[in-house]
């Protein structure tokens, strides 16, 4: 294995097998799951239902390609075109949200005939060479080599940065300004914009409400597409909305939308949603080898039957809801916690040094003490220095009170061996 394949914890975990909420180690400890593999066992761990429909469909037949037809792949593009709010929709399955973001950046430079893309500071859209070159995380992003000429936008960030200050009017108002401002130094056609409505690696920091849809304005003035990657936020996961950009509305649906992880509840699924005067822009052959498998497909079908039939948005809306009021409470009080934000069940805790600045130290001692205590937890922000809480939305009232019992007492201890004092 390559020395940059990082392992969570000074003894890494193995992971033998989960049920609902809890996954069990190699010793056969139980620990109650707050990460979900990466926001990835999005509605519970062996769920009967995908469990069921995946073992039928191998017992059937494993692969085919899109060369050939499969039943699964038509019909789950058919309900999250309906689902994605966007208009005469198209949708091409990948394996991967890297990968969908790479076919979703081929469909937009090639349509607008352009290699410069706008993305935001302090994202991550994958590790390919080309996601790699449109993320503004500089720790996952290895190469300044690119295919694409990128430009970085503010407004993603909103309690760092030079307008963290204002209001969230005048926040969204210094963001657009400066969009204006870039596109009138750009040289050429820009193909597009992409983001995060919460940005998930970069430690779910979020633009106030209505800023992309004020960003859409000056876009389409321009004819620049709109990218809105919901690998992570889509789903239901925000709890207010089915996907991130819903947010951001007021002025349209955007011109393209990038899914994967939830979906699939495990199983390797990811895809983009274009108008199809943007999906059927190629003019070259195209296919998928694994995207849109016979396997995937009935595990993706089974699991967005269970999500709408179970209401797991609103679950989200409410139990995340609840936790995140928990943490702020076990937060309150204490100098290590800079900042508890998010919404639904996608929730970040922001660490910090005695002088305020971002602590990655904190929040590797965090990931070790919840580990202890029987709680997985993952970590993200532009230092590493934030706790990333996103538990499957099935999540229970009981087990958010456990989860966050525990992290009360994990964020104590961690303020302890910081230092810092207690605010008063």
């Amino acid at each position: 294995m390559p020395e940059w394949l990082a392992l969570y914890y000074r003894e890494p975990l193995e992971l033998t097998h989960g049920e609902g909420r809890y996954v069990w180690d190699a010793q056969g400890r139980r620990y109650l799951d707050f990460f979900g593999g990466i926001l990835t066992t999005m509605t519970a761990h062996a769920l009967p239902e995908v469990t069921k429909a995946v073992a039928e469909q191998a017992g059937r037949i494993l692969h085919t390609s899109t060369l050939y037809l499969d039943r699964h792949m038509v019909e789950l593009a058919e309900r999250i075109a309906a689902l994605s709010g966007i208009p005469d929709a198209r949708v091409f399955f990948t394996t991967s949200g890297t990968e969908a973001n790479d076919a979703a950046l081929l469909l937009a430079t090639t349509f607008r005939r352009s290699n410069q893309v706008l993305a935001m500071r302090n994202s991550y859209h994958g590790r390919s060479f080309s996601a790699v070159g449109i993320t503004g995380n500089s720790s996952w992003s290895p190469t300044s080599l690119s295919p694409l000429q990128t430009l970085y936008v503010h407004g993603g960030v909103r309690t760092r940065g030079p307008y963290a200050q204002l209001s969230d009017a005048e926040f969204t108002a210094a963001c657009v300004a400066d969009l204006e401002d870039m596109l009138g130094q750009a040289h050429g056609t820009v193909a597009a914009l992409i983001a995060e409505p919460v940005q998930g690696v970069g430690g779910f920091t979020a633009p106030p409400d209505g800023l992309y849809a004020a960003f859409r304005d000056v876009l389409q003035r321009h004819g620049i597409l709109w990218i809105t990657d919901e690998v992570q936020t889509g789903w239901g996961r925000t709890g207010d909305h089915f996907w991130g950009w819903q947010a951001h509305a007021a002025s349209g649906p955007p011109d393209l939308l990038t899914f994967a992880k939830g979906i699939g509840n495990g199983m390797s699924i990811g895809g983009v949603v274009a108008r199809a005067e943007v999906m059927n822009c190629l003019d070259a052959n195209s296919i998928s080898t694994f995207g849109g498998s016979p396997v995937t497909m009935a595990a993706g079908l089974a699991n967005l039957t269970h999500l709408l039939e179970h209401d797991l948005q609103g679950n989200a809306r409410r139990v995340g809801g609840l936790l995140a009021e928990r943490l702020r409470a076990a937060a309150a009080g204490l100098a290590v916690v800079r900042e508890v934000r998010g919404r639904g069940l996608m929730i970040g805790i922001e660490l910090a040094e005695p002088d305020g600045t971002p602590s990655p130290r904190a929040a590797s001692l965090a990931l070790e003490h919840a580990r202890e205590a029987g709680l997985l937890i993952g970590k993200g922000g532009r230092e590493g220095h934030t706790l990333r809480i996103a538990p499957p939305l099935s999540l229970t009232v009981a087990e958010a009170e456990q989860g966050a019992e525990i992290l009360d007492n994990v964020l104590r201890r961690v303020q302890e061996a910081v230092g810092g004092k207690e605010r008063p």
